[in-house]
């Protein structure tokens, strides 16, 4: 199997288990969109990814596609004179908030929202979740995640074939 997507369906499988285990606690949902605002950094892996997904709407919707990419822009140039802190991700279509490359989406992105911890990391929560849950309710809802280096590798080999190496931003990866 190709190590970009074995790291995405071991991601989503712990996601799931994660969305099941905070129930009712969990606020993330279509339209909520608190977490999408920003510049935030991704992996050389993750812009691959949204650069396919761009590319596949692209043939599929090219005004969509057209949209993302003159969003991406705007929010490059803003975040270069530093005024894009309160300006939402590129990918997130403004008028449905919900994301244009959402099965693209970075693994920053697919972790967000639910009681996760991935490789010792701290505790991810999102402000909005687990509203009024107690420490014990909250740790009764963690999931570890576990790609056994998988995400490593892939980086090392992209860097390998690409030279692409560090960490970018959604808006440089779709401009």
């Amino acid at each position: 199997m190709d190590p970009a997507r074995e790291l995405v369906q071991i991601v989503d499988a712990a996601m799931a288990e994660a969305v099941r285990k905070a129930g009712s606690w969990l606020a993330c949902r279509p339209g909520c969109w608190q977490c999408c605002i920003g510049p935030f950094p991704i992996s050389q892996a993750d812009a691959l990814r949204l650069r396919e997904g761009l590319a596949e709407l692209s043939a599929r919707d090219p005004a969509r596609a057209a949209a993302i990419r003159r969003r991406a822009q705007d929010f490059a140039a803003k975040d270069e004179r530093s005024g894009a802190e309160d300006e939402p991700c590129p990918a997130l279509d403004p008028a449905a908030g919900t994301c244009d490359l959402y099965a693209f989406r970075p693994l920053t992105c697919r972790t967000f929202g639910p009681a996760v911890r991935w490789g010792g990391d701290a505790l991810g929560v999102c402000e909005l979740c687990f509203e009024g849950a107690s420490d014990e309710e909250i740790a009764a809802c963690v999931v570890d995640i576990d790609t056994e280096g998988l995400e490593d590798k892939l980086l090392d080999e992209l860097a390998a074939r690409t030279g692409a190496r560090g960490q970018t931003l959604v808006a440089l990866a779709l401009r």
